[in-house]
């Protein structure tokens, strides 16, 4: 596999707020510190990034294979929490991530998808001691608030 090299530029904008710039598109985020560790939380914090990336993640492998299989994922939605710990440094403790999938899919898609969903790069990059946890829903969408 070729590697795919992507380049993030950040720049520190004081009040410990970091706007960062992604090469390819120069689409722009902002990130702020959380209020628990000196910051405003008027953004994303970098833990609340690494969270995201997590369900998006997850949502793009599922929506590859759901393109490949036929299988309509189109009102997948997912929530992820994080806990933060503080010792022996302050850092990710766990992350829950709940997807929301169709009722309507078989036990074999099912599978399928799960199995999938714990393939995704942040999952396997997130270091041993972050209990990463991937939890399935499946809803009639019908019936969600």
């Amino acid at each position: 596999m070729a590697k795919h090299i992507v380049t993030i530029e950040g720049s520190y904008e004081g009040d410990l707020r970091v706007r960062a710039t992604h090469g390819p598109s120069r689409h722009s985020l902002v990130t702020d510190a959380p209020i628990d560790n000196h910051g405003k939380g008027e953004s994303f914090s970098p833990t609340d990034l690494v969270v995201t990336a997590m369900g998006t993640c997850i949502c793009t492998i599922l929506g590859i294979l759901a393109e490949r299989h036929s299988i309509n994922l189109s009102s997948m939605r997912f929530v992820t929490t994080k806990e933060m710990v503080a010792q022996p440094r302050r850092r990710l403790g766990r992350v829950v991530t709940t997807l929301y999938l169709p009722a309507s899919l078989d036990d074999k898609q099912r599978a399928l998808l799960e199995a999938a969903a714990h393939t995704c790069p942040v999952h396997e990059s997130l270091r041993p001691e972050v209990e990463a946890i991937i939890e399935f829903v499946y809803e009639d969408s019908s019936t969600r608030m």
